[in-house]
C-alpha cells in the first residue's frame, strides 16, 4: 500500500494553469500511465463484446454449436478481463486522485507557512480555505478523468477501425460523427469556464465573511452588530447562489448535449446498419454487432464531454493555487550571522539589552505593536542584532532565535501537551515551569488528563484569560534566545497579573525578555522601563522614577488617573 502524500511534493510549474497540471501529470507519470493502460484494457474489453456477440450470431444461422461455444467462451473472457481491469483501473484511479489532491494540500500548506504574515495580507482567508475544499478536488478530478479520457479514445480508435472493416459508410458515419458531436460541444466550455471562473471567486468571499463573523461573533453581539452582519451574509450567500445557478445552466446543457449527441448518433448507426442489412450487404450478426457499438459508444463519448468539464474545472482550480504558489513573502533575510547581544531598533531609538527584562511602554499602543514586529523581524525596519543587521540574518535564524508572542495567536486542536511543547524538545519540567510562570497550572489541573486533554480549534472551551495564560505558557516552554510578548496580562484579574510579573523574571532570568505593556503591575517588576511616546523613545528608567519625571508616561500607565 503506497502511502500519501509524498514526503517531499516537489518544486511546482507555477508558470500557467496548463503548466501546472502538466507538472502534476509528470510527477506521478508512472501511476497515470498505470492507470491509462488499465483503463485502455477495461474499455477494450467492453469495445471487442458487441463483435464478440455478432459472431456468435452468425454462428447460431448456420447451426454451428462449436463456432457458438468457443465466441461465447471469449465472451466470458472479456467479461474476466474487464472485472479485473475495472477492479484496478478504480483502485489506480483513486491512488491518482489522492496524489494530485494531496500534494496541493502540501504545497499550499508549505507556502502558507513561507509567506507568514505576508498571505493574510494579500489573499483573503477564504481564498485559503475554498483552495483546500474544492480546488484540491477538482485538481484531483482532472488526473482521473484524465486516465478515463485516454481510455476511451483508444476504444473510440478502436471501434471506428472495426466498423469501417466491416462497413466502409458506417466507420465513416462514426468517424466524421465523433469530431462533429465533440466540436458541437466546445461553444458550451467557455461560458462554462468564465461562470465557474466567477462562482469560485463569490465562494471565496463568502468563506471570508463566515469566518470574519464567526472569529468576531462575540464582538458582534456586544455591540448589537449581530443582524446586520448576518443580513450582509445573506446576501452574499444569494450572490453566490445565483452565481451556482448560472454555473449548473450551462452544465445542465453539457449534460443534455451528452445524451442528445449520441443518441443521434446512435440512431443513425442504426437506421444505416439496419438498411445494409435489409439489402443483404452485411450479415444478421454484423448488424447486431453495429447496434451493439452503437450504444457502446455512449459510454466513451460521454467521459469524453465529461473530461472536457472536468479539465476546465480543473484549469480553474489550478489558477487558483498557483495564485497562492507564486506569492513571495514581504520579509526575506540574507545569509549573515549574528553572535547575539543587544536588539536596536534605530527608528524609535529602543535599545533592548541583553540578558535583561525590559518593558516598552507607549502612549499609543500600536507603536509599542510596531516596535515589536521590527524587532521580531515581522516587518521592514533598521534593526541591529548584536551589531549586525537583523535583515542580514536568514528569516529561518531569525524565527528560531527571536520569539513574538502577541494576543493574535491562537490554540490549535490537538492534545494539551503538543499544543504547549511546538517544538517538542521541552521536558516535562520545562513545560511545567512554564505554566507555573504563566499561572496556568489550574487550567490543567480542571482537565480530567490533563496535559493529555484534547483542545478545541481555538481553544474555545477556555475563556479569553485563560487562552491568554496558556499562550505565554506556550512561549515560555519555546524558551527562545529573545522573547517579546506583547500585553500578555491584558485579559487576566490584577491579582493573578501580579503573580504572573512576579514569575516571568524568575523564569527568564539571563534572558532577553521584552514586555510591551502599560501596566503597572508588570512595569514595576521590570528591570527598567523605556517610554515612547509618537513612535520615538521619550525616557528610559525604572517605573517609578518614570512616574515622577515623565508625566506623558504616568498619564498612559494610569489611563490619565492619578
Amino acid at each position: 500500500m503506497r502511502s500519501f502524500p509524498e514526503a517531499d511534493p516537489g518544486v511546482p510549474d507555477i508558470r500557467g494553469p496548463v503548466r501546472f497540471l502538466w507538472w502534476n501529470v509528470r510527477r506521478q507519470g508512472r501511476l497515470l500511465g498505470t492507470g491509462i493502460s488499465l483503463a485502455v484494457l477495461w474499455w477494450l474489453g467492453q469495445a471487442f463484446v458487441p463483435a464478440v456477440i455478432g459472431r456468435a450470431v452468425d454462428a447460431l444461422g448456420r447451426d454451428d454449436a462449436g463456432g457458438l461455444v468457443r465466441w461465447a467462451l471469449v465472451l466470458l473472457g472479456l467479461g474476466v478481463l474487464q472485472a479485473v481491469a475495472g477492479m484496478l483501473r478504480h483502485r489506480v484511479a483513486v491512488r491518482n486522485w489522492l496524489a494530485a489532491a494531496y500534494r496541493t494540500v502540501q504545497l499550499t500548506a508549505r507556502q502558507s507557512a513561507r509567506l507568514g504574515a505576508t498571505l493574510p495580507k494579500r489573499l483573503s482567508s477564504g481564498e485559503v480555505v475554498s483552495v483546500g475544499t474544492s480546488d484540491i478536488a477538482h485538481l484531483g478530478s482532472a488526473l482521473d478523468i484524465l486516465v478515463r479520457g485516454t481510455g476511451a479514445v483508444v476504444a473510440i480508435v478502436v471501434v471506428t477501425v472495426i466498423l469501417l472493416a466491416t462497413s466502409l459508410p458506417l466507420g465513416l458515419l462514426v468517424l466524421v460523427g465523433v469530431p462533429v458531436m465533440l466540436a458541437a460541444v466546445g461553444p458550451l466550455l467557455r461560458p462554462l469556464h468564465r461562470r465557474q471562473h466567477e462562482h469560485r471567486d463569490l465562494q471565496g468571499e463568502l468563506a471570508t465573511r463566515a469566518s470574519d463573523i464567526v472569529s468576531g461573533l462575540r464582538v458582534l453581539r456586544g455591540v448589537g452588530g449581530e443582524d446586520v452582519f448576518s443580513a450582509r451574509y445573506r446576501d452574499q450567500s444569494q450572490l453566490t447562489r445565483r452565481a451556482g445557478v448560472r454555473v449548473a445552466g450551462v452544465e445542465s446543457l453539457l449534460e443534455g448535449a451528452q445524451v442528445l449527441l449520441p443518441g443521434l448518433l446512435i440512431a443513425g448507426v442504426t437506421w444505416l446498419g439496419a438498411t445494409f442489412a435489409l439489402d443483404g450487404r452485411i450479415s444478421a450478426g454484423e448488424l447486431v454487432s453495429f447496434y451493439g457499438y452503437a450504444v457502446f459508444l455512449i459510454a466513451p463519448l460521454r467521459t469524453i464531454t465529461e473530461a472536457a468539464d472536468k479539465l476546465t474545472k480543473g484549469h480553474v482550480a489550478a489558477r487558483r493555487v498557483i495564485r497562492i504558489l507564486g506569492l513571495e513573502p514581504e520579509i526575506s533575510g540574507g545569509t549573515g550571522a549574528s553572535p547575539g547581544g543587544d536588539l536596536e531598533d534605530r527608528e524609535s531609538g529602543v535599545t533592548v539589552t541583553a540578558g535583561a527584562l525590559t518593558a516598552i511602554a507607549a502612549n499609543r499602543p500600536e507603536d509599542a505593536i510596531a516596535i515589536a514586529d521590527r524587532l521580531g523581524r515581522y516587518s521592514h525596519g533598521d534593526v541591529l542584532f548584536g551589531g549586525v543587521p537583523l535583515a542580514e540574518l536568514p528569516v529561518d535564524e531569525v524565527r528560531r532565535r527571536v520569539l513574538v508572542a502577541d494576543n493574535e495567536a491562537r490554540l490549535f486542536a490537538g492534545r494539551l501537551r503538543d499544543e504547549l511543547d511546538v517544538t517538542g524538545r521541552a521536558t516535562d519540567e520545562s513545560v511545567r515551569l512554564a505554566l507555573r510562570a504563566a499561572c496556568a497550572e489550574d487550567i490543567v489541573a480542571a482537565l480530567p488528563e490533563g496535559l493529555d486533554g484534547r483542545v478545541a480549534e481555538s481553544g474555545r472551551e477556555f475563556s479569553g484569560g485563560q487562552r491568554q495564560r496558556l499562550r505565554l505558557a506556550r512561549a515560555l516552554a519555546a524558551d527562545p534566545e529573545v522573547l517579546i510578548l506583547v500585553e500578555p496580562t491584558s485579559a487576566v484579574d490584577a491579582h493573578t497579573e501580579a503573580r504572573i510579573a512576579d514569575r516571568l523574571a524568575e523564569a527568564r532570568a539571563g534572558r532577553t525578555t521584552v514586555v510591551c505593556t502599560t501596566s503597572p503591575l508588570v512595569l514595576d517588576r521590570t528591570e527598567h522601563v523605556i517610554y515612547v511616546e509618537d513612535g520615538v523613545v521619550a525616557a528610559v528608567g525604572a517605573h517609578r522614577d518614570l512616574l515622577d519625571a515623565e508625566p506623558g508616561y504616568r498619564a498612559a500607565v494610569t489611563r490619565g488617573e492619578d
